[in-house]
């Protein structure tokens, strides 16, 4: 009776998750099908497949690319996360062995800022950063980058510190035991096996910041468009859109981010559990 239970139990499970997968595809599906549809058609009927009179082949990607010059505004994409997740990733590792293995007020102090900069809106403090960012010049591609790690640092040395707290430290006084220095046994013992939880939180941090829309737009503005900025010139005056432009442009942006969370899903689960570890 137990085994009966378990596998309808097992079946329960199953038909819901496919009920919530469907939820979440659905949306993603409309975008990619209405990216083939003329403009007209896309407004009129949004859940209509498209057919031979509304089918427009890939007119709307070709014509979406010239309209908002897509390859430059992919290219600061690609730039600013690309930077800004490395960076984060290094700063926030090291951070976190850190104030991991040394033990004092200074770096718990630390660790608690850091936890509650994880709970500040980013609206709270946006127009106050970004009048700040315009004084000290970080108003341009490079300069955004420190204000995506400021705020990336907080979840990832949190995530970070949870699972250096599970390496036995007997590993890294063995390695100084035989010569090597605090940056030698950082790179050669404890990065390593900071991969799971690494790619973990960069898949994170590369949504977050490629799709992000308001810190570009107030930081950089429109001199310098990332693709979800460029993408908002498809709307005309008095509130007209372009939805077959649209639709193209955003299954265009959600590519990247989608190819690069299926190369590396097999480590999500493992680096999320692992960060959790006495966190």
């Amino acid at each position: 009776m137990a085994q009966v239970g378990n596998k309808y139990t097992k079946w329960i499970m199953l038909a819901i998750l496919i009920v919530v997968a469907a939820f979440i595809l659905f949306p993603v599906l409309i975008v990619v099908y209405n990216s083939f549809k003329g403009t007209l058609f896309v407004s009129n009927n949004l859940f209509a497949l498209p057919n031979s009179q509304s089918f427009v082949s890939f007119s709307n990607y070709t014509g979406g690319i010239a309209r908002i010059n897509f390859f430059s505004a992919f290219g600061y994409s690609l730039w600013i996360t690309v930077s800004s997740v490395i960076f984060i990733l290094l700063l926030t590792s090291m951070l976190a062995w850190y104030i991991t293995r040394v033990k004092g007020g200074f770096t718990k102090g630390i660790y608690y800022l850091l936890v509650i900069s994880m709970i500040v809106p980013f609206q709270m403090v946006m127009f106050t950063m970004s009048k700040f960012a315009n004084m000290i010049h970080l108003d341009n591609p490079v300069g955004i980058i420190v204000l995506y790690v400021g705020f990336g640092c907080g979840l990832s040395t949190f995530m970070f510190s949870g699972f250096i707290k599970s390496i036995p430290i007997a590993l890294e006084e063995a390695a100084m035991i035989d010569g090597a220095n605090p940056p030698r046994t950082f790179f050669s013992v404890v990065l390593p096996m900071l991969k799971s939880t690494a790619i973990t939180i960069a898949i994170l941090q590369t949504m977050w910041v490629w799709n992000d829309y308001l810190m570009p737009y107030l930081v950089i503005g429109t001199e310098y468009r990332t693709i979800p900025v460029a993408i908002q010139y498809l709307r005309g005056g008095y509130g007209s859109i372009d939805w077959g432009y649209m639709m193209a442009m955003l299954v265009l942006a959600m590519l990247p981010v989608i190819i690069f969370y299926l190369a590396c899903q097999k480590h999500i689960i493992k680096g999320v559990l692992a960060g959790a570890v006495k966190g």
